[in-house]
């Protein structure tokens, strides 16, 4: 058993995401007992007061209070999840940071690249460790994938297909939330679903290097719901209509770096979407990689399993292959194939590799080096939805897709 270290934990928002960053750190001692972690729960910070009290009765902090710089203020928090709507998310990262606690940050970290910029600069200028809630690369079958993909068994990438559609806004009553309003949200799926789509892409593939896009906003006007009362899943019957002003729709054709042998790289075409309207999905996010020897196929909805085709005579075309022991951390939550991890595991993992990297150890996580990689992304897809042109993507150093911790 390593030496108990204890970790002390503030949390900004008491929301649902901040519930799921509640017990990931309440699940670190359960499947990683090795690690020797221990987060304490000091203090929750909402500005409703119910969830401020939720969080010390239920989730199980030692206090509440609806005045987040008491979280930055407390010595004895190490580290802060802020998990409050994106508007929030900029000013309370750079608090954070120049409290000099670590910060783990729900996507998107910023609502625009520049914003996103001014978090990791603030990041850089404390010397604190982050991390952002790209959560889908923490699943065991894309761990699996993209060490096939490192390892050159798919062979030469030759392009990447991905797709993250949704219906949580398909019924045209869906409540107008605060994601459907640039001034706090940014921008509308881009951002939401397709930030994560593209960190996928960076992850198993490479860096995205240029886009073009297109962009639809298939609702105009959604009925209003008081700010705080619902989630972007309420339907509202007989609201006041507000219009939509962010899209939803994204489509984008793009050209990736994928790193290849003695230090070079190769381009690697690829076709994003995302949709928060799409009839019919529910929570349907999913990546194809095809290369000269093979490819794979996964969905978040069945995110235990892998469409995995390496085109060896006899055995051509796909086989459907179950997450075990050779997939992540699949192990830590389950005994065997067949009995499925869920979200909630998805995020302990990444609360793990989020406190390794706040301990100096070398992690595979995302941080807001990753979260700035996508949002310049996000930011040129934008640009080309408005000329028709192809636009350059930065090169952002320090990422996963740029070589930290890639094997």
């Amino acid at each position: 058993m390593a030496e108990q270290r204890t970790i002390g934990v503030g949390l900004i928002s008491v929301g649902w995401m901040g519930k799921v960053h509640s017990r990931a750190y309440a699940n670190i001692p359960v499947f990683y007992p090795e690690l020797g972690i221990r987060p304490r729960l000091i203090v929750a910070a909402d500005t409703a007061e119910d969830r401020a009290r939720y969080a010390v009765n239920v989730l199980g902090f030692e206090r509440g209070t609806t005045d987040y710089h008491e979280v930055l203020n407390d010595p004895e928090v190490d580290v802060v999840s802020i998990c409050a709507p994106n508007f929030l998310h900029a000013q309370i990262a750079k608090d954070v940071a120049e409290a000099g606690k670590a910060f783990w940050v729900e996507k998107p970290a910023g609502r625009s690249a520049d914003e996103t910029q001014a978090i990791s600069d603030a990041s850089d200028r404390a010397g604190v460790v982050s991390a952002v809630g790209f959560n889908y690369r923490n699943a065991p079958a894309i761990e699996y994938a993209r060490q096939l993909v490192a390892d050159g068994k798919l062979g030469r990438i030759t392009n990447v297909r991905g797709a993250f559609f949704a219906d949580y806004s398909a019924d045209p009553r869906g409540a107008l939330s605060w994601r459907f309003m640039r001034d706090l949200a940014g921008t509308g799926v881009l951002g939401d679903l397709m930030g994560h789509l593209i960190d996928l892409t960076h992850y198993v593939v490479g860096p995205i290097r240029s886009v073009t896009a297109a962009t639809s906003t298939v609702y105009s006007e959604r009925p209003e719901m008081p700010m705080g009362s619902g989630t972007h899943f309420a339907v509202v019957e007989d609201g006041d209509m507000k219009p939509v002003e962010n899209e939803d729709y994204a489509s984008m054709i793009v050209r990736c770096e994928q790193p290849a042998s003695e230090g070079s790289t190769a381009e690697v075409i690829g076709v994003l979407e995302a949709s928060r309207v799409a009839n019919g999905p529910r929570a349907s996010y999913g990546i194809e990689v095809y290369g000269t020897q093979g490819s794979f196929r996964w969905d978040f909805e069945r995110m235990n399993e892998l469409q995995l085709a390496l085109n060896t005579a006899p055995h051509v075309g796909y086989t459907t292959i179950m997450a075990d022991k050779e997939f992540g951390d699949f192990s830590v939550f389950q005994p065997g194939a067949g009995t499925p991890m869920g979200y909630d595991d998805l995020k302990t993992i990444e609360a793990k590799k989020f406190l390794l990297a706040y301990l100096g150890v070398e992690s595979l996580h995302a941080d807001i080096k990753d979260g700035v990689a996508a949002s310049r992304v996000v930011s040129a897809a934008e640009e080309s939805a408005e000329t028709g042109a192809w636009q350059p993507v930065d090169e952002i150093a320090g990422t996963s897709a740029q070589g930290r911790s890639r094997q």
